[in-house]
């Protein structure tokens, strides 16, 4: 039986899944990249322990974790690797099999994703070091938008730019995609089909509006650090403030950079955490504020994508805050109620699959599995190849 192993590599986190032609049969992640990295496993019943990481970052997290399932017999019949890679420009929508023309046009593309895009390739260059027979392919969290209308993909600059790729890409598509799957099975055919929005609430947080199960239109657009707040992420912010940190404060690239994708967001309006569950969790008033702020900024995305739907169906809630914090998801319900949004408090509590009471628009809450969407489209790609 071949085996594909699932690579997700996160800004400091590197989820793995080892999927058989069966379905999954391993899955893990090492937290704490680039610190002290820690293995720790999600299922199946080996010990974790004998991972030892040359280095803290992603590369030698991935050698090491690669010994690591050499070691214990993972491997065998391994057919190939499959990666996400957030960012696939222009060029690239589909999955593909990595070579050194689509790793270098990729590796173009890191400064915008600089939390995920260069560790990505990382990995993906310690395994062509130490496999290098062994098939890789890429799966791009731009692809689900490719659908949007190009209406929807422009920004209001002078239209060379366009010309030139600086268009509103939107990530988060494999969650997007496997949400998006799911959906009639929860919601109905009929709902699924209809005026869809789905809120991605992470660390990395986004929303998409689907029409006839397509991205019509998502928050964030050219980089993922635009839209909605986030764990360490700004989202979107007036322009003018980069020129007057630049101009008036003095701050090169680098530190506004750094500003607004690590020092900001819950992190940076709380001064506590980027953890959602951290700020529920205190009484500071930071905290609650950071909290208030969060839910303010997606009343807001949920509204304009609602607008531009023109009314409805469902509303989706995945990803870590979104399947978690029954609080986040009650806060905002209770402000929908002019939509007709009627929250059932205990199925929320519960994190049962529907959280509705059976009338207005459906609320749901959909686990994603972005390792199980790339297995299942890098499977795909290689056309099940034998193994290595």
């Amino acid at each position: 039986m071949s085996r594909i192993l699932v690579l997700n590599a996160g800004s400091a986190t590197l989820k793995f899944g080892l999927y058989g032609e069966g379905g999954g049969e391993l899955r893990g992640l090492v937290e704490r990249v680039g610190q002290l990295p820690t293995l720790r496993l999600l299922d199946g019943e080996l010990d974790p322990s004998g991972f030892a990481p040359p280095s803290s970052d992603h590369g030698g997290v991935a050698e090491a974790l690669l010994a690591w399932l050499e070691e214990r017999g993972c491997l065998a019949g391994l057919a190939g690797v499959g990666h996400r890679v957030v960012h696939g420009g222009t060029e690239l929508a589909d999955p593909v099999r990595l070579d050194d023309a689509r790793l270098a046009y990729l590796a173009s593309l890191e400064p915008l994703a600089p939390l995920h895009q260069p560790q990505s390739l990382a990995i993906i260059r310690t395994l062509r070091e130490r496999h290098p027979r062994l098939a890789q392919v890429a799966c791009f969290d731009t692809a689900f938008h490719r659908s949007q209308p190009r209406i929807h993909q422009l920004f209001a600059l002078p239209r060379q730019l366009a010309d030139e790729g600086i268009l509103r890409y939107g990530f988060h598509g494999l969650s997007y995609a496997h949400v998006a799957r799911r959906l009639p099975d929860v919601v109905g055919e009929t709902r699924a089909r209809g005026r869809v929005v789905i809120a991605h609430l992470g660390q990395g947080c986004s929303l998409c509006a689907l029409q006839g199960g397509h991205s019509l239109t998502t928050s964030m657009g050219f980089t993922a650090l635009d839209g909605m707040m986030m764990g360490s992420r700004c989202g979107s912010l007036d322009p003018g403030v980069v020129l007057h940190l630049q101009q008036q404060r003095g701050l090169s690239a680098a530190e506004v950079e750094r500003l607004l994708y690590r020092d900001s967001g819950l992190l940076g309006v709380s001064g506590i955490s980027a953890d959602m569950r951290d700020l529920l969790e205190s009484d500071h008033p930071n905290a609650r504020e950071a909290v208030a702020l969060f839910i303010e900024r997606l009343l807001r995305e949920i509204g304009a994508l609602v607008a531009l739907l023109g009314g409805l169906d469902a509303l989706v809630f995945t990803a870590g805050i979104g399947e978690h914090a029954d609080e986040i998801r009650l806060r905002t319900a209770k402000r929908l109620d002019w939509l007709g949004v009627t929250l059932d408090t205990a199925a929320n509590r519960r994190h049962d699959l529907r959280i509705d009471r059976g009338r207005g628009p459906a609320l749901a809450v959909i686990p994603t599995d972005e390792e199980g969407e790339i297995a299942r489209a890098t499977r795909i790609c290689l056309g099940a190849s034998s193994p290595r």
